[in-house]
């Protein structure tokens, strides 16, 4: 519904309001008109009391003084015959009578009468060819809302898409059944019906998608899950129906159906019950994919970043027969994706994009994207004519820290406490051999944090083993060590970093089997959501005596990577107090500034390196990057 549509439907109102004002106005006479006899009329005509007459026809129109003089001037109302009797009488009692034709009036009672409604019955009119001007019947609540592509629209191809190969790989195999149908039926085989792409928000799955119908050169129709699903009932099922009713007068065609965990969760989850919308719709899509009508040459392509909650029958063969993982990029394929978003930006000769791609581990394509467009603005906005590696580098501080709070006052011993914090943070980090690299350490306040000490892995990682873990509680900690050693007194500052470090701790006891004491057991479950169709109760299944074990597990964990990260601090206490100095005095070291700090001055005392082979708990990282932040304000 577009501005022009919204600006006639107030001129309609306007003309609409001012027609009824008119009425009223014009009916305001009658309000106060009082009805009387005509032999009362005759009497207050004998008595003196009328003052003047209007006739029209039988309508005798006028107003009268009582004789009493109570209540003031009445206009009164009656219906008789205006004889030579009557205007003689008149005439004597001084009366003023006056005659008003019938004719004239015709119209103008018409016009009172009948425009507002004429008018509402305009309006009603107008705005049904409105909406079905905008492609919207009055009676169309059950039409798609799908958007198709055809194939002189859609201009992507898998150029566009990079960091993905695998997935790419995966279904090739649909543009080729879509080119060329028959080298596949004639040996029996069947294309799957429907294609699920399963990753995290930004990776590429709708880009995927669009590139397949584009490499094959058929329509697209794309609609979003939750477009089928309204207030009305049976307009979702009514929506899927027209879709495929569409897509089969398009064949051959590719569906894409985006965010499908909007209408494919599972049924019988939440208060609605069997009768609930969004499970008619669900039905109805499932009977649309493998019912008894053939959908021979359509493809449903679906995207979801939650394929845990979806319904089990819209995931079995015959429906989405296949998951494709689109996962995020690796080192190669973060390169590939800065390759294609800086393929039209003018980039300045020290502009590596490999490095760009080692710092940036965990990036999905959409972060990339958005470092790419934050460096730009930032070199715009700084008069450059090519984007440099230090607008890159400020773009990926931004993206990954938060903006620069430049405007926050904080006074000198907070500032100073911040200082050694981060000190601590970054020190242990780089005096324990197995950790990620220190990447930059910043006193400035970013986001949420007064902070920020940033790790960033030399690689990828996709499973992280005990010692890995113990040496990052140990990270998580020092900062709260530092204050401890240097002010003797202890912050709120470190509640982020307790956190993370207890968590990291509950999950290697009860989660990960990496506990002496607990042993190789998972003691914990998978939580449910009672909305989803899983477990109405999420009571602990743990016994007092093995709960007290699991507490303690955690606890000496948590104690000893404490006494760990201040033995370690409190042996270079010098170098906490050089790198807290040059922090105060500039805000910001890299990690250059730290190796020169550190290797130059004096030898440093580390704990002898552990040499054993890690063994690998089969754990994904949540995010591969390390950010240990002092943060301001706790929860």
């Amino acid at each position: 519904m577009n501005s022009g549509f919204l600006k006639n439907l107030f001129v309609w109102f306007i003309i609409f309001a001012s027609l009824m004002g008119a009425y009223q106005i014009l009916s305001e006479g009658k309000k106060n008109t009082t009805e009387i006899q005509y032999s009362e009329f005759l009497s207050r005509v004998d008595s003196g009391e009328v003052l003047e007459v209007e006739i029209k026809g039988n309508q005798i129109n006028g107003q009268y003084i009582p004789i009493n003089g109570s209540g003031g001037t009445v206009y009164f109302e009656t219906y008789g015959p205006a004889g030579d009797d009557l205007l003689k009488q008149m005439t004597e009692k001084r009366v003023n009578f006056k005659f008003i034709s019938t004719q004239e009036s015709g119209f103008l009672a018409f016009l009172i009468n009948w425009a507002p409604m004429i008018i509402l019955i305009a309006l009603m009119i107008f705005f049904i060819r409105q909406i079905q001007a905008g492609g919207r019947g009055a009676m169309s609540f059950g039409k798609s809302r799908a958007k198709m592509l055809s194939k002189e629209d859609n201009k992507k191809t898998f150029a566009d898409v990079a960091g993905i190969d695998e997935a790419k790989d995966e279904v090739q195999e649909i543009v080729d059944f879509l080119k060329n149908p028959k080298k596949f039926t004639k040996l029996g085989g069947r294309i799957p019906k429907g294609i699920l792409l399963v990753g995290s928000p930004g990776t590429g799955k709708t880009l995927l998608a669009k590139a397949i119908a584009g490499e094959a050169g058929v329509p697209f129709f794309i609609i979003s899950g939750s477009d089928f699903v309204e207030m009305f009932v049976g307009v979702g099922a009514s929506r899927v129906r027209d879709l495929f009713a569409q897509a089969k007068k398009n064949s051959p065609c590719i569906i894409f159906v985006d965010e499908l965990d909007a209408v494919g969760r599972h049924r019988g989850a939440g208060l609605g019950g069997g009768h609930d919308e969004r499970e008619q719709t669900l039905n109805q899509l499932l009977v649309e994919m493998d019912g008894f009508e053939a959908t021979e040459g359509i493809i449903v392509m679906a995207a979801t970043n939650r394929p845990d909650v979806l319904d089990p029958a819209i995931l079995r063969p015959g429906r989405f027969d296949r998951q494709v993982v689109v996962p995020k990029p690796d080192v190669k394929g973060r390169e590939e994706i800065l390759k294609v978003h800086s393929k039209n930006v003018p980039l300045d000769s020290d502009v590596e994009l490999n490095t760009v791609a080692r710092s940036t581990p965990g990036f999905s394509g959409a972060d990339l994207e958005n470092l790419i467009n934050e460096a730009a603005i930032r070199a715009a906005r700084e008069s450059h004519t090519k984007i440099s590696m230090n607008d890159i580098e400020f773009a990926k501080d931004k993206v990954i820290m938060g903006s620069e709070r430049k405007s926050l006052v904080i006074n000198d011993h907070e500032r100073k406490v911040t200082a050694y914090h981060e000190a601590g943070h970054a020190l242990v980090a780089k005096l324990t051999p197995g950790t990620d690299p220190v990447h930059k350490v910043t006193i400035i306040p970013r986001g949420m944090a007064l902070g920020l000490t940033m790790q960033i892995p030399i690689e990828d990682k996709y499973m992280m083993s005990r010692d890995y873990l113990l040496k990052t509680i140990n990270i998580l900690l020092a900062g709260r060590a530092a204050e401890e050693i240097i002010f003797n007194e202890r912050t709120t500052g470190a509640g982020n970093d307790l956190e993370r470090a207890s968590e990291i701790a509950r999950k290697m006891v009860t989660e990960w089997g990496m506990s002496e004491k607990v042993g190789p057991i998972r003691l914990t479950k998978k939580e449910g959501e009672v909305f989803l169709g899983k477990e109405m109760s999420t009571g602990s299944q743990l016994s007092p005596t093995t709960s007290e074990i699991i507490d303690s597990e955690i606890k000496s964990i948590i104690v000893n990577a404490n006494n760990e990260a201040m033995n370690l601090l409190k042996e270079n206490e010098k170098f906490l107090h050089d790198l807290a100095n040059l922090l105060l005095e500039q805000e910001v070291v890299d990690s250059k500034e730290l190796n020169k700090l550190l290797g130059i001055e004096e030898e440093i005392k580390s704990p002898p390196s552990n040499n054993e082979q890690e063994k690998a708990s089969n754990w994904s990282p949540i995010t591969p990057e390390t950010t240990t932040a002092f943060s301001e304000i706790e929860d």
